[in-house]
């Protein structure tokens, strides 16, 4: 069998694959002018993303579409500054919002969501309500009641701890604008903490990330996710204890050609 020729221009073959930047060849010591306005508007558009306005409105009004009970909440970041220079203060829910949250807890919940805006508002806003569309159907399936949806703004990951504690959650998903990188801008993640209480580690957590356009499809993703929560409840466990064994689930799922 005649083994194929390696392509003529090996490196144009690879940013086929990827969107990593690689091989861009220079101009004297420095990169040729396209690449740097390609790297100079990426890098703009990763900080637009941070600094994006949190549409909290949209994300009520897609959810309560869904017939999902929606709550909003605040941490105690005052604002986007305080947010970035204080991320302990996104972790801690405001007095009030913790105040509303308890009046409404009334009997433990099993899964509680929390949708938070994260380092990407702008991911959020894009993508977390589709994510909710395909997910909640799994939930249901599998007999997992999702009680409460809090949209969180200002909010860190551990932020769904408290959330968590307050509905006496045995699960609480985080679903959470990720740090914006050069090549994808708007990447949702969701992170998966069984028992939920202040203090927890992020050893605690499982993770699903880079949930966009380009990345983990929202089917994909809320595959994954509702294995997780199915085994997390079973198994009473998230985190190092808990190995994603999804993708062996999905290719058992297949119908067999």
């Amino acid at each position: 069998m005649k083994t194929p020729a390696p392509p003529s221009r090996p490196l144009e073959a690879l940013r086929e694959l990827t969107p990593a930047r690689v091989g861009l060849g220079r101009s004297g010591a420095s990169m040729p002018t396209e690449a740097l306005l390609a790297f100079t508007l990426d890098h703009a558009r990763a900080r637009d993303a941070v600094h994006a306005a949190f549409d909290a409105p949209h994300l009520v009004a897609g959810l309560a579409g869904l017939g999902l009970d929606v709550s909003e909440v605040s941490s105690q970041a005052r604002d986007r500054s305080d947010y970035l220079r204080r991320p302990d203060l996104g972790r801690m829910l405001e007095s009030d919002s913790r105040r509303a949250l308890e009046e409404r807890s009334g009997s433990a919940s099993e899964v509680v969501i929390v949708i938070g805006d994260g380092l990407s508002p702008a991911a959020v806003n894009i993508h977390a309500v589709e994510l909710v569309r395909h997910l909640a159907p799994r939930l249901t399936e599998a007999g997992i009641r999702c009680g409460h949806i809090v949209i969180a703004s200002g909010a860190r990951v551990a932020l769904g701890d408290e959330i968590g504690a307050v509905f006496g959650a045995r699960l609480v998903v985080m679903l959470i604008g990720e740090r914006p990188g050069l090549s994808a801008p708007d990447s949702l993640g969701a992170y998966l903490t069984f028992a939920p209480r202040i203090g927890l580690t992020d050893e605690k957590r499982n993770c699903v990330s880079n949930i966009h356009g380009a990345g983990l499809s929202y089917d994909e993703a809320a595959f994954k996710i509702a294995w997780l929560v199915r085994e997390a409840i079973a198994r009473e466990v998230t985190g190092v204890a808990l190995k994603d064994e999804s993708g062996t689930a999905l290719i058992a799922a297949k119908p067999a050609d």
